[in-house]
């Protein structure tokens, strides 16, 4: 264990990101060239190595927390990583991306603050690969059997390299030019530099994980081909049907969609583009959305050199502390300041957040380009419109970053699969991650969609499962977290394992049914 007093005697210091105006100006890490050791040892240190440990429960990946601490602290980087990835195939992405709920579940978040357990977990993943001690891990059999997983993100990745471990050929195919879903277009370079991505890629095709880019399962690739060539199936194609905004003005040219803005701005950063086709640049930009996807808007256009950056968020400003009814070890609404408000912040001179406010409509020239947004406060839980608080704000480009219903509608991967959709408009599936198969409601479309509410239901009644397909990461939980997509493939990668050899040895983190702590 370490120290049983290092918490009294080392206060809480995060590892410090790059100057704002040095980070604005280029598009690494926020923490690139910064000295993660010794202070990242020193902190580790901080850990009370809990009998219990809520850390433990704050991540549904089981990481072990307390272990790999101790061995940060000692400077044993490779039993640090050893137990690092013993629960988490990409301790390198949850390390930069994920929000850290763990640190909320710290038990010294009772009355303290918590260890930085998100600078421990990337510095010891960083660790292992400067010092060689992330290396492939071929199967010694093969077992004979072959699995497709549909889909490259964070889900399908875990899913593939585990099945590939345990010996199964797995073939991932993305529809993409290039594998890594969501981490590779939808999260910026600043956040995560996508040279993490690709040796990670490369560890897993030296393991033996084959990569299909360009295959649109159920369009151009036919299902029922795919289906013929593997003995099982996980699909962990994400949830990528956008939320609109469907109010007047919204056809006007200049208004985005985030993940296409994102996408494009990527491929800048990827060499498809000398100039990004859609850019900030002297614009005067509004970011629709206050979550994550909107932050990621935000350090882009402020990369891109907007003149002026206001971003709305419909819920109202929360409270720097944890309220009495978000109890410890529940991760808490509170104001944070991510790095790209913290950029904003430095640039402008305030926080770019608009809280409780809400779109009206927007407003464009003849050329039917937008000029304007009309926005207007909103209660806190009814976010009814308040009377007389109509505001026009100047907007030469629009980011809709509302988030994600499910999966996409309609596919041909859905009709084919024979797949339905659960009551959150996500694909329905079993206790054992297994794709349910039911019929479609009265009234339904050949997508399983409604008239009344756009998306069936699976109704259960002898409906039964596809057979030899399993649904992973977002596509059946709905838009969730890093650390989850990951649970997810682990958890779907054991069920298809059991499908397909009768037993597994392979973890199973989570049930589908599972979900954050809360209170």
């Amino acid at each position: 264990m370490t120290d049983p007093r290092g918490f009294l005697k080392v206060p809480r210091r995060p590892v410090p990101a790059r100057p704002v105006e040095e980070r604005l100006s280029d598009w690494n890490e926020v923490y690139a060239g910064q000295a993660l050791l010794p202070l990242v040892a020193e902190q580790a240190g901080r850990c009370m190595d809990c009998g219990i440990p809520f850390c433990h429960s704050g991540c549904p990946l089981g990481n072990l927390i307390p272990e790999w601490n101790a061995y940060a602290t000692r400077g044993n980087w490779r039993a640090a990583a050893e137990r690092l990835h013993a629960t988490n195939n990409f301790p390198e992405f949850t390390g930069r991306l994920c929000p850290a709920p763990c640190e909320d579940a710290c038990v010294l978040a009772i009355n303290a603050d918590p260890v930085t357990i998100k600078n421990v977990e990337q510095a010891i993943a960083d660790q292992s690969w400067e010092q060689g001690f992330t290396v492939p891990h071929p199967p010694e059999r093969l077992s004979g059997k072959s699995v497709a997983v549909i889909g490259s993100g964070p889900a399908g990745l875990a899913a593939a390299q585990q099945l590939t471990r345990i010996g199964h050929t797995v073939a991932v195919y993305e529809r993409a030019d290039r594998i890594g879903g969501l981490l590779r277009y939808g999260i910026p370079a600043f956040k995560l530099e996508k040279r993490h991505l690709d040796r990670r890629i490369a560890q897993m095709r030296a393991e033996g994980t084959k990569f299909r880019t360009g295959v649109d399962v159920g369009g151009a690739a036919d299902v029922t081909e795919l289906r013929r060539r593997h003995d099982a199936m996980v699909v962990a194609v994400g949830a990528m049907e956008r939320r609109e905004l469907p109010v007047p003005g919204r056809e006007l040219s200049g208004i985005h969609q985030a993940m296409e803005y994102l996408t494009l701005a990527n491929r800048v950063a990827e060499g498809d583009y000398a100039a990004p086709p859609v850019t900030a640049e002297g614009r005067h930009v509004v970011i629709v959305g206050g979550g994550d996807t909107g932050s990621d808007c935000l350090g882009t256009v402020l990369r891109q050199g907007a003149a002026s950056v206001v971003q709305l968020d419909i819920n109202p400003e929360p409270g720097d502390a944890r309220a009495d009814t978000e109890p410890w070890p529940v991760c808490p609404k509170v104001y944070r300041i991510s790095h790209a408000h913290e950029e904003a912040r430095g640039r402008a001179g305030t926080d770019p957040r608009f809280f409780s406010s809400a779109t009206l409509r927007f407003e464009g020239d003849a050329a039917g380009r937008v000029r304007a947004l009309h926005l207007t406060e909103v209660e806190p839980t009814a976010r009814r419109p308040l009377p007389d608080t109509e505001r026009v704000l100047p907007a030469e480009l629009v980011l809709i970053a509302l988030g994600f219903s499910g999966p996409e509608r309609g596919t041909g991967l859905m009709t084919q699969l024979g797949l339905t959709l659960d009551a959150r408009g996500n694909f329905a599936r079993d206790a054992g991650f297994a794709a349910a198969r039911g019929r479609r409601p009265v009234g339904a479309g050949p997508d399983g969609a409604t008239a009344a509410d756009g998306a069936g239901v699976a109704d259960g009644a002898g409906a039964g499962t596809v057979d030899g397909v399993f649904v992973a990461g977002d596509a059946g939980r709905g838009q969730s977290l890093v650390v989850w997509a990951i649970a997810e493939g682990r958890a779907a990668a054991a069920a298809a394992d059991r499908y397909l050899t009768g037993s597994t040895a392979l973890p199973s983190p989570i049930a589908p049914t599972d979900r954050p702590l809360v209170a």
